[in-house]
């Protein structure tokens, strides 16, 4: 399911917006803003009562408009039931839990868990999963990327810590598939930036 779902998903995107640890209103807010300029691939990082709040709020606008909107840092078998009753389109995970995408999976929500290393990539394929995280990827630098693509030329990897509209270029072209922004989105200018590589 996997494969299907977050290519479905995610198809000819190149940025996933990480709306993470913002007030309700605001992350709601950014989501809508970055929707009305073509960045649709939202992630609301649910790893507390209020993150799950701001999920169920931008899940909700995210119908209103057609858009599907995933849970971050899902990393237990609660928080797998928790985000699936927000109504979460898939699941991301800082690293790989084999139970964790098996539940997310078996709940309808597509997972895309964090990787590191090549062992965590063969881990992921072998538990039939083709998209992984990578994480941190400013730390892994994108010579990291480009040797990747080597062994795991089918692998699609979402570039994550430390992307903004400044270095996003730089990893898609060492071979990322989409880039996933976080922090930096406290800054305005950052969307509209980001909605270039769109």
């Amino acid at each position: 399911m996997s494969d299907k779902g977050l290519d479905g998903l995610f198809a000819e995107h190149r940025v996933l917006a990480i709306l993470r640890g913002m007030p309700v209103r605001t992350t709601v807010e950014l989501a809508e803003r970055a929707w009305d300029l073509g960045v649709t691939a939202i992630e609301v990082p649910a790893r507390d009562a209020r993150g799950l709040e701001a999920l169920h709020a931008t899940v909700r606008a995210g119908a209103e408009r057609g858009h599907p909107v995933g849970a971050g840092t899902v990393i237990t078998p609660d928080q797998v039931r928790a985000v699936s009753e927000a109504g979460a389109a898939f699941t991301v995970a800082p690293g790989f839990d084999a139970e964790v995408m098996a539940l997310s999976e078996a709940a309808g929500m597509p997972h895309l868990p964090g990787v590191a290393t090549p062992t965590d990539i063969q881990k992921v394929l072998r538990a039939g999963g083709h998209w992984v995280k990578a994480f941190p990827a400013t730390s892994l630098g994108t010579d990291w990327f480009r040797a990747m693509s080597g062994p795991f030329p089918d692998v699609r990897i979402v570039a994550t810590g430390g992307m903004d509209a400044r270095n996003a270029r730089q990893y898609l072209d060492a071979g990322a598939r989409m880039v996933a922004v976080g922090s930096a989105l406290t800054d305005p200018e950052q969307i509209p930036l980001l909605a270039e590589l769109v």
